[in-house]
């Protein structure tokens, strides 16, 4: 071990004379390159490259106490917005030196807690987590290896740690307020499961507009799926049809684009006869026949806030760190579904 660490510090010292900086601003260039500027970190990185140094991450691990790998917990990587979170912070900590490991849960506990486990016994920096329902004493795992988790897209105490979320509330009455504003008849709602803290704050929003128009609350009509797929929207479409609301809510945009094909099906014309508010500004929602209105989540601020808040703590370590809970706010987008 001696040895090898002896021809490591060697190797920085003979980057730093070829870039013709210190072996401190090598060792930042590797480690914390937001401190080193620009144009010296492409100077360290020639020089690196000229002389084909390959840095010693686990020697550099045991001396600081924790390593440079950062996991990524979700529950799946086919939606869409959990795909958008994926890309952006792997770029994110990628820039700031880190290597994320992508864990995809499975909207399965055991696999969430292997992951937990996982990361734990690889003495990963810490983690950012979009957890499984509300119960989050799994994180309790890595914080046995100082490993520090992040929730991102849910909320808890800001004296359990750091968080960055939607304003998931404020979403929801966006939405329904547009569609009050826009139509006439009764408005509906498509949700998935209330045990999700997102579906049950999207409706909370969405009786909250219609109280705030004078109206009664408990006039929502609601219709609730066990998956938030394209076709539990068709369905729940096809249910709704019958009712001829002038306005549907959607709490993400796949169910929109099933509502929609719902809709048709029953000879329903969108947005002659209902209009259509999906949530999420997926990619789906411009790509489709019919460009959806929809509430927009800022995806890429979520994960860049997400994981400055997390190297935030992580560099932190040894001095006095205050989490934070972050909230971002929706927007309404316009289009065709509900104009």
């Amino acid at each position: 071990m001696a040895t090898k660490k002896r021809a490591h510090e060697l190797g920085v010292a003979a980057v730093a004379k070829r870039a013709g900086v210190s072996t401190a601003t090598v060792s930042n260039t590797l480690n914390r390159p937001h401190m080193v500027a620009p144009a010296t970190q492409a100077r360290v990185r020639a020089a690196i490259e000229e002389l084909q140094f390959v840095p010693n991450r686990s020697a550099s691990a045991l001396r600081n106490g924790s390593g440079r790998l950062i996991g990524l917990v979700v529950p799946d990587i086919v939606n869409p917005f959990y795909a958008a979170i994926a890309k952006v912070v792997a770029t994110a900590t990628r820039e700031r030196g880190y290597v994320m490991a992508l864990c995809v849960s499975g909207d399965d506990a055991e696999v969430e807690m292997a992951h937990f486990t996982m990361l734990a016994e690889q003495r990963a920096a810490g983690a950012i987590v979009v957890p499984l329902g509300a119960d989050t004493s799994r994180l309790a795992r890595l914080r046995l290896v100082d490993a520090h988790p992040v929730l991102v897209d849910r909320r808890w105490p800001v004296d359990d740690g750091c968080s960055v979320a939607i304003d998931d509330e404020r979403g929801g009455f966006l939405a329904v307020r547009h569609l009050l504003e826009t139509t006439t008849g009764a408005v509906a709602i498509i949700n998935g499961p209330l045990d999700i803290p997102q579906c049950l704050e999207r409706e909370t929003g969405a009786r909250a507009a219609l109280g705030a128009a004078g109206l009664d609350p408990d006039q929502l009509i609601t219709r609730t799926v066990a998956e938030m797929t394209i076709e539990a929207g068709e369905t729940a479409a096809l249910e709704l049809a019958s009712q001829t609301p002038g306005g549907v809510f959607t709490t993400n945009d796949q169910l929109a684009v099933g509502a929609i094909r719902g809709f048709a099906r029953a000879g329903v014309r969108v947005p002659d006869e209902v209009s259509v508010v999906g949530y999420g500004d997926l990619a789906l929602a411009t790509e489709s026949l019919l460009p959806l209105t929809t509430i927009r989540q800022p995806k890429d601020l979520l994960g860049r806030s997400a994981v400055d808040l997390l190297l935030g703590e992580i560099e932190s370590a040894g001095k006095r760190h205050h989490h934070e809970a972050v909230l971002h706010d929706p927007s309404l987008v316009v289009r065709s579904s509900a104009p």
